[in-house]
């Protein structure tokens, strides 16, 4: 089946992440249920520009977000794209969709004088529950990754010798990360307590659960929430708004764009330009209230 020929393809080829091969794999399959009931057409190949023009409105009259309709758009391009390159169609009917214009946001964050608190004078407490959820904050908002890349973090990644830690993003892309002496002494404290609650288990991954199993996205979510609910009462508290904090504290203390695109892991420059929205707003406020003539 060339649908599972195409996912294999960017996973094998692409080395895309579970995630990213579901999205793809919905993306499609609702496309085909689309056609199906639309169209009495179950035959993926033979879909025309017209009938994937009828779905984006669609999904436009069903309200549905402009970014999740552009991310849809985006997987119909790829998948036949990929057909025409493997000669199962002569020409890519998806290649003239176009994007929805999305509204762009400034990122929400938690100030860094409440994340500062959070990890200098919050009691996590000193059992194992307690030290790896703090470590857990502590990860994501000094290194700034993404929730799959904490969940997937290694032992292995850890050169405590040179200070650097070793993140596999998306795509399998690798870059290093400097990690602070502070950081490296909680891992360690962490690892050691780890190593004695599970003394049979051989552990790979970093961050465990309660029964030293490897963490998952939901486990992470919650202890993220739970601990920022110590320190924010802002609607959205979840491991990207902890990333999204990590780089708003570098912009504001002035580092260079580049620089935090390449922690962050962007591929280009204009998915980082978004703090600079965070940074232009806390001018303006300033300038309210600083200027005589505001």
């Amino acid at each position: 089946m060339y649908l599972t020929r195409f996912l294999r393809f960017l996973q094998y080829e692409k080395r895309y992440s579970e995630l990213t091969l579901l999205a793809y794999k919905t993306d499609l399959e609702q496309f085909k249920n689309y056609l199906e009931t639309v169209y009495e057409e179950n035959e993926l190949l033979v879909a025309t520009e017209n009938q994937m023009r009828s779905w984006v409105v669609f999904m436009v009259n069903k309200k549905m977000k402009s970014k999740s309709i552009n991310r849809k758009i985006s997987s119909l391009k790829s998948f036949y794209k990929f057909l025409t390159q493997q000669k199962l169609i002569k020409r890519n009917s998806a290649s003239n969709l176009r994007n929805r214009k999305v509204e762009k946001r400034v990122p929400v964050f938690v100030e860094d004088k409440k994340m500062d608190f959070l990890l200098d004078d919050v009691d996590f407490g000193n059992d194992f529950a307690g030290v790896r959820n703090r470590l857990i904050i502590s990860l994501l908002y000094n290194l700034g990754i993404r929730r799959a890349e904490l969940i997937n973090l290694q032992k292995q990644d850890i050169d405590f010798h040179n200070n650097f830690i070793k993140i596999k993003g998306k795509g399998n892309k690798e870059r290093l990360i400097p990690m602070s002496d502070k950081l490296k002494n909680e891992i360690l404290a962490y690892e050691k307590l780890a190593t004695e609650q599970f003394v049979s288990k051989e552990m790979t991954n970093l961050v465990l659960t309660d029964k030293g199993k490897k963490i998952y996205a939901n486990f992470v979510y919650r202890t993220v929430q739970k601990c920022l609910n110590l320190v924010t009462t802002q609607q959205k508290r979840s491991p990207h708004i902890v990333r999204h904090s990590f780089a708003t504290a570098l912009l504001n203390k002035g580092c260079d764009l580049n620089i935090i695109k390449e922690l962050l892991g962007h591929s280009s420059l204009a998915s980082t330009q978004v703090y600079t929205h965070t940074n232009i707003e806390k001018m303006k406020t300033i300038y309210q209230q600083a200027h005589p003539k505001a």
